[in-house]
Protein backbone atom coordinates (compact mmCIF):
# COMPACT_ATOMS: atom_id res chain seq x y z
CA UNK A 1 0.00 0.00 0.00
CA UNK A 2 1.42 3.39 -0.97
CA UNK A 3 1.82 6.34 1.43
CA UNK A 4 -0.91 8.39 -0.24
CA UNK A 5 -3.55 5.68 0.30
CA UNK A 6 -2.51 5.28 3.96
CA UNK A 7 -3.23 8.95 4.64
CA UNK A 8 -6.54 8.70 2.74
CA UNK A 9 -7.64 5.76 4.91
CA UNK A 10 -6.60 7.06 8.35
CA UNK A 11 -7.79 10.63 8.79
CA UNK A 12 -7.25 11.50 12.48
CA UNK A 13 -7.03 9.72 15.83
CA UNK A 14 -10.32 10.01 17.70
CA UNK A 15 -9.51 11.44 21.13
CA UNK A 16 -12.27 11.10 23.73
CA UNK A 17 -12.70 9.87 27.28
CA UNK A 18 -13.85 6.47 26.04
CA UNK A 19 -10.90 6.08 23.67
CA UNK A 20 -8.47 7.04 26.45
CA UNK A 21 -9.94 4.36 28.72
CA UNK A 22 -9.73 1.77 25.91
CA UNK A 23 -6.11 2.72 25.25
CA UNK A 24 -5.18 2.09 28.87
CA UNK A 25 -7.33 -0.93 29.68
CA UNK A 26 -7.68 -2.88 26.42
CA UNK A 27 -4.58 -1.76 24.43
CA UNK A 28 -6.74 -0.25 21.68
CA UNK A 29 -6.54 2.89 19.56
CA UNK A 30 -9.48 4.66 17.94
CA UNK A 31 -9.23 6.40 14.55
CA UNK A 32 -11.55 8.34 12.28
CA UNK A 33 -11.19 6.60 8.91
CA UNK A 34 -12.47 6.95 5.37
CA UNK A 35 -16.01 5.68 4.84
CA UNK A 36 -14.91 3.37 2.01
CA UNK A 37 -12.03 1.78 3.97
CA UNK A 38 -12.15 -1.98 4.59
CA UNK A 39 -10.94 -3.63 7.81
CA UNK A 40 -7.94 -5.24 6.07
CA UNK A 41 -6.89 -1.87 4.63
CA UNK A 42 -7.17 -0.20 8.04
CA UNK A 43 -5.08 -2.95 9.62
CA UNK A 44 -2.34 -2.66 6.99
CA UNK A 45 -2.32 1.15 7.17
CA UNK A 46 -1.95 1.23 10.98
CA UNK A 47 0.79 -1.40 10.89
CA UNK A 48 2.79 0.52 8.28
CA UNK A 49 2.24 3.98 9.76
CA UNK A 50 2.98 3.21 13.42
CA UNK A 51 5.21 0.08 13.13
CA UNK A 52 2.98 -2.06 15.37
CA UNK A 53 1.19 -5.40 15.06
CA UNK A 54 -2.61 -5.21 14.89
CA UNK A 55 -4.64 -8.06 16.37
CA UNK A 56 -8.17 -6.98 15.43
CA UNK A 57 -10.13 -4.13 13.81
CA UNK A 58 -13.76 -3.23 14.54
CA UNK A 59 -15.55 -0.49 12.59
CA UNK A 60 -18.63 1.61 13.33
CA UNK A 61 -20.49 3.81 10.85
CA UNK A 62 -21.41 7.01 12.67
CA UNK A 63 -24.42 8.95 11.40
CA UNK A 64 -24.07 12.72 11.13
CA UNK A 65 -26.12 14.81 13.52
CA UNK A 66 -28.92 17.07 12.36
CA UNK A 67 -28.22 20.67 13.38
CA UNK A 68 -30.14 23.95 13.14
CA UNK A 69 -28.89 27.46 12.49
CA UNK A 70 -31.91 29.68 13.06
CA UNK A 71 -34.65 28.47 10.75
CA UNK A 72 -32.37 26.46 8.51
CA UNK A 73 -31.68 22.79 9.08
CA UNK A 74 -28.47 21.09 8.14
CA UNK A 75 -26.79 17.73 8.57
CA UNK A 76 -23.21 16.92 9.46
CA UNK A 77 -21.42 14.36 7.32
CA UNK A 78 -21.53 10.66 8.13
CA UNK A 79 -18.17 9.18 9.15
CA UNK A 80 -16.55 5.90 10.10
CA UNK A 81 -14.75 5.04 13.33
CA UNK A 82 -12.25 2.17 13.69
CA UNK A 83 -11.33 0.48 16.97
CA UNK A 84 -7.87 -1.05 16.45
CA UNK A 85 -6.76 -3.71 18.96
CA UNK A 86 -3.00 -4.04 19.22
CA UNK A 87 -1.08 -7.21 20.02
CA UNK A 88 0.56 -7.65 23.41
CA UNK A 89 3.72 -5.56 23.77
CA UNK A 90 2.78 -3.00 21.09
CA UNK A 91 1.57 0.51 21.87
CA UNK A 92 0.61 3.75 20.08
CA UNK A 93 1.04 7.03 21.94
CA UNK A 94 -1.73 9.16 20.40
CA UNK A 95 -1.05 12.13 22.69
CA UNK A 96 2.32 12.82 21.03
CA UNK A 97 0.95 12.63 17.46
CA UNK A 98 -1.16 15.79 17.57
CA UNK A 99 1.86 17.98 18.12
Amino acid sequence: MNQERIFQIIKVPHISEKSALLGDAANQAVFQVSTDAKKAEIKEAVEQLFNVKVANVRTVNMKGKTKRMGLRRGKRSDWKKAYVSLEQGHEIDLASIGG
